[in-house]
């Protein structure tokens, strides 16, 4: 991400660039240092009759068709942020209960793990888990993500602290 402007501003020029009538409210975005993420809410089909299953589907054909509605012009917005902030925008939508992510950023993460580590790992995917170690480790670090939600976010409040901190710096520093 370009160091120049704040995730603030970068959300502001996010915005600046979506259409009004895409999202019912305001998009969620995520931004690290790979990837700034998109996902807003459009509005649900009318379905005056059917079940759950059938709410399901008119939601996620909703998704499908906005999707492929907004293609050019999602992709032109992406391409503007990836020029100017040197980040790809990815891109999703909410309808009703149904969510689905498009054009995602999956980045390799590179780690070296004793035996006790591995023998998690391995155990994962002797159980039928996951496929791989790659598959296990993704698989603990959303574990992590979902049961220790409050703790990561008080983290990432007092991490924004420290660089709100460092960027007064002390009177008369270089």
């Amino acid at each position: 991400m370009n160091e120049w402007m704040t995730e603030k501003e970068l959300r502001a020029w996010v915005i600046g660039h979506l259409s009004d009538d895409w999202f019912i409210e305001q998009p969620e975005i995520q931004i690290d240092r790979d990837e700034i993420l998109v996902v807003g809410r459009i509005p649900q089909p009318s379905l005056e009759d059917g079940d759950a299953d059938d709410r399901a589907i008119a939601d996620r054909s909703r998704i499908e068709s906005w999707r492929e509605e907004t293609r050019s012009a999602r992709i032109a917005i992406a391409q503007q942020a990836e020029a100017a902030f040197d980040t790809p925008i990815s891109w999703g939508a909410r309808c009703g209960d149904e969510a689905k992510t498009f054009t995602t950023v999956s980045v390799p993460a590179m780690t070296r793990l004793r035996m006790p580590e591995r023998k998690v790992l391995d155990t994962l995917i002797a159980a039928g888990v996951a496929r791989s170690r790659s598959d296990a480790l993704a698989w603990c670090v959303k574990l992590v993500a979902e049961r220790q939600e409050d703790w990561l976010a008080e983290l990432r409040d007092a991490i924004s602290r420290v660089h709100e901190v460092r960027s007064h710096g002390p009177v008369g520093s270089p």
